[in-house]
């Protein structure tokens, strides 16, 4: 009997777990926010949900055409020639012009007609022309641009009482990694393209990314994203925008980068008004700094400074007139703590100042050497340096 009894439980436990879920008391679990991959071909009818997401947004993207007219020195063979440029030296070259044309892609976010895209895709442009899904183009003006964040506003005016197209705009702070990504825009000069793939990670820094200047955090796709790409949206399973596509790295396949939305969300209206978007700074070059890395220079005997061999940010320059500079910050400080925050990276501290108030006072415990500081530093409106 005792060799009948465990294949008898295991028969009478197969027949109860079948039990439960014929009449439902095994739920599916609490944590699967993302449709599965069966739910690419889920239909409302035969509808996909990709399919409907991009019905929903699909109207609202639009193509945008650049042109912006440069003045160059014309070439000529005369001076190509050492001897005869000699020969030829006092006349000068005649300026030439040249007429470049660009293309990105927008969405429109208002039914006044202003429209979301990156700031390289507009800025400097003497003439836009936005053309919506259904074939009609516009003259638009650009509203504002803010170069450190890469987003820009622009404008169209149809002349009609017609409701413009408008995106949903969705919230980046819920994107989950693997969450449904779809990207919408004209790669390439292929109007109203699609790709569909997955959220592959967040905060992804401007720096790791290889985009100098920039202060933000990108969302990574698999979507595949191409030049044209540029401004246009990225899109959830329910076709509400999650980010604007930026930037693609020509050494990687299958990876793209978009800006969040909520980023966006902070600074459009102040662009749409043509306003100038504050960033504070404090005046300070920096690069990470391990304990191994500290220890490495501090064995060189040729090193110019002793480092402490700490995690945190290390000071390569103060640069003059700054809040870095008024503070008493030098050359050589570490970075351990903004606010009693631990700060273990240049991005890390870029991204705590950015997030401040011009004018905000910030506490830095700094290691000097073998000495522990603190310093108050008050942030200023990066563009005052820039003046």
């Amino acid at each position: 009997m005792k060799g009948l009894w465990i294949p008898l439980k295991r028969l009478l436990a197969t027949i109860a777990a079948a039990v439960m879920m014929w009449t439902g008391a095994i739920a599916s679990p609490a944590y699967a926010q993302s449709p599965t991959p069966s739910a690419v071909t889920e239909a409302i009818g035969n509808e996909s949900f990709v399919a409907a997401a991009v019905r929903q947004v699909g109207p609202a993207v639009v193509r945008i055409d650049t042109e912006k007219t440069i003045t160059r020195q014309a070439r000529d063979p005369i001076y190509e020639d050492p001897f005869l440029r000699d020969f030829f030296g006092g006349f000068p070259r005649q300026p030439q012009e040249e007429l470049l044309r660009g293309q990105g892609s927008g969405f429109i976010i208002d039914n006044t007609g202003n429209i979301l895209t990156n700031a390289h895709v507009v800025n400097g442009a003497d003439r836009v022309v936005v053309t919506l899904k259904d074939g009609r183009s516009f003259d638009a003006v650009v509203e504002g641009v803010d170069e450190v964040t890469d987003l820009a506003v622009v404008k169209i005016d149809d002349g009609e009482d017609d409701i413009l197209p408008v995106a949903t705009l969705g919230d980046s702070d819920q994107v989950e990694v693997g969450d449904w990504a779809i990207a919408v825009g004209n790669p390439l000069g292929l109007d109203n393209t699609v790709t569909l793939g997955i959220v592959s990670t967040l905060k992804r820094t401007s720096s790791s990314v290889g985009i100098p200047g920039k202060r933000l955090e990108f969302i990574q796709t698999d979507a595949a994203i191409n030049p044209g790409n540029s401004g246009g949206p990225l899109v959830n399973q329910r076709g509400e925008v999650i980010g604007i596509n930026t930037a693609i790295r020509a050494d990687a396949m299958g990876i793209g980068f978009a800006i969040p939305i909520n980023k966006a969300k902070d600074i459009k209206d102040l662009l749409a008004r043509g306003e100038t978007v504050a960033h504070p700074y404090i005046g300070v070059q920096i690069a990470n700094l391990t304990p191994e890395q500290a220890r490495l220079n501090n064995e060189d005997i040729n090193s110019g400074m002793y480092l402490p061999e700490v995690n945190g940010v290390l000071v390569i320059r103060v640069l003059e007139g700054t809040p870095a500079a008024a503070a008493g910050l030098r050359r050589g400080d570490v970075i351990l703590q903004v606010n009693g925050t631990p700060i273990r990276s240049a991005d890390g501290l870029q991204i705590k100042v950015e997030n401040t108030k011009i004018g905000d006072a910030l506490e830095l415990q700094i290691q000097r050497g073998d000495r522990p500081l603190t310093v108050r530093v008050k942030t200023a409106e990066l563009r005052e340096q820039a003046d």
